[in-house]
């Protein structure tokens, strides 16, 4: 096996070389959730452009269910970008996949609204919106894998972190572009065509990122397999039709994957939601304290890989599902407490005539003990506002920091690229891209506000019991050993 890695050993393999793949690949795949998340960060705003905005409600949750359309279709870009990154190589796959996103993204910015194309605009977003989850369905194990197969086994959870932050990174970039946009313009003209920048920023971006990824080598380890003639040639099949492959596929999916995609996007997605439909915190005022709760727990994320290397993976990914399935709760009233406009229930009323849902935060007038609709937070506590969404960023740092190194581990590399990929956007796709659809659904269906939470707790839950019976410790493992084996 040395002699192997000896003959195919690229220029990267030095420590210079190793940020040099890094960079590239984290920067792309950073962009890439940026192009992703700034969809989920103008929900307020794009909701009433794309849908009818004689009703708010029904614009709201139809925004926010385009938006979980990306989510959806993600597990469609990993069987497909994956069997590419297999067959023909990790490098080429995400050279396509940044290419896709970038594209649609700027399409976004240059779409005509409702009130000019008519039902035309929202369903071309919705096309859009499946590019871009076909797109990021492909990115994440290529950028996963091709790190993982350049850096040392030792340090496989610290390197690979670097891409783990990007998702955090690139929702902190979009919701800081958007604040500044609207520091430095009217709110009349934000509203009126400023929202189209941070779409049209994407552009260039993604052709600075699409040339330095091209110029970087193909991973060593694809590149041993490509010339000893171990590469797959059927990996969908090598994948999910062996039943020892597809067990772990499962075993990942359920006690791993899927609670890691709640607590993740109860955390960076949800909370924003929360704050801004629910506990009616000002806009732009959910989105600082978001982006200072994801500044603050961005380093966490390195050291929590940094620590799987020493100490193991599987129970500090455990962990979070725990602390999610006892302080969800307890957090989220702290919030409401924090937010200061006493906001106590949700009423839903149905339109007769297009049946469309539109959904009203109640709160307890302190003045005469009677229930009010919500107005907008006069004074909410920011640091404890901020302090709340943190621990929530926390758990994400604690199962995400080594995820991405124990997904790399778990497969052979003949299919790692899509073994790794399907149940990692499964997971995050469908269980957390859906969280706040669902969510948001529960709140106005039984007028409890807290009781969007039982979803990704009872997910997080299920992960916890299948994770800890089923998850092997995998720190140890080294991904040269048994180059081939299905």
């Amino acid at each position: 096996m040395a002699s192997r890695m000896a003959a195919i050993k690229p220029k990267e393999s030095g420590s210079n070389g190793i940020w040099r793949v890094i960079v590239a690949s984290a920067s792309g795949t950073m962009i890439e959730w940026y192009d992703f998340y700034v969809f989920g960060s103008l929900t307020a705003v794009l909701s009433l452009k794309f849908y009818p905005p004689s009703n708010e409600t029904f614009a709201y949750i139809a925004y926010l269910a385009t938006f979980a359309v990306g989510f959806v279709v993600r597990p469609f870009g990993a069987l497909f970008f994956g069997r590419i990154g297999d067959l023909v190589g990790r490098k080429y796959a995400f050279l396509v996949t940044l290419s896709i996103m970038g594209g649609a993204t700027a399409l976004i910015g240059l779409l005509p609204t409702f009130e000019t194309a008519g039902w035309l605009a929202p369903i071309t977003l919705i096309v859009l919106r499946i590019l871009q989850g076909l797109a990021v369905g492909g990115e994440y194990g290529g950028a996963a894998v091709y790190v993982a197969e350049h850096v040392p086994d030792h340090r496989r959870g610290f390197y690979t972190s670097f891409i783990q932050i990007t998702a955090m990174l690139g929702l902190f970039v979009s919701l800081i572009v958007i604040l500044v946009e609207e520091q430095a313009m009217s709110r009349e003209a934000f509203d009126a065509w400023g929202w189209r920048i941070p779409f049209l920023l994407s552009t260039f971006l993604v052709f600075i990122s699409f040339y330095v990824r091209q110029k970087m080598q193909e991973s060593p380890i694809f590149a041993t397999l490509k010339a000893t003639g171990q590469t797959s040639k059927q990996p969908l099949k090598e994948s999910f039709a062996r039943w020892k492959n597809f067990r772990s596929v499962l075993v990942i999916l359920f006690g791993l994957t899927a609670g890691q995609g709640v607590v993740a996007y109860t955390g960076q997605f949800y909370s924003l939601f929360y704050l801004q439909t629910i506990l009616k915190v000002n806009e732009k005022t959910a989105n600082i304290v978001v982006a200072l709760a994801l500044l603050i727990g961005m380093p966490f994320v390195t050291l929590c890989g940094w620590f799987s290397d020493r100490i193991g993976r599987k129970w500090l990914m455990m962990t979070p599902c725990l602390l999610a399935v006892i302080t969800y709760i307890p957090i989220y009233k702290a919030m409401e407490r924090a937010a200061g406009n006493n906001v106590v229930t949700v009423k839903s009323t149905r339109n007769q005539v297009t049946g469309a849902i539109r959904l009203t935060a109640i709160a307890l007038d302190p003045a005469t003990h009677t229930q009010v609709t919500a107005k907008e937070a006069p004074n909410p506590n920011l640091p404890m506002l901020v302090f709340l969404v943190c621990i929530q960023v926390l758990y994400i740092c604690s199962i995400y920091g080594p995820i991405a190194a124990y997904l790399v581990e778990a497969f052979p590399a003949r299919i790692r690229y899509t073994s790794l990929s399907l149940p990692y956007h499964v997971g995050n796709g469908v269980f957390g891209g859906l969280l706040p659809v669902i969510g948001l659904s529960i709140c106005a269906a039984t007028g409890n506000i807290y009781a969007g939470l039982y979803y990704p707790m009872i997910v997080a839950g299920v992960t916890l019991v299948v994770g800890s019976l089923l998850l092997k410790e995998s720190c140890r493992t080294r991904i040269w050993d048994g180059l081939g084996s299905p």
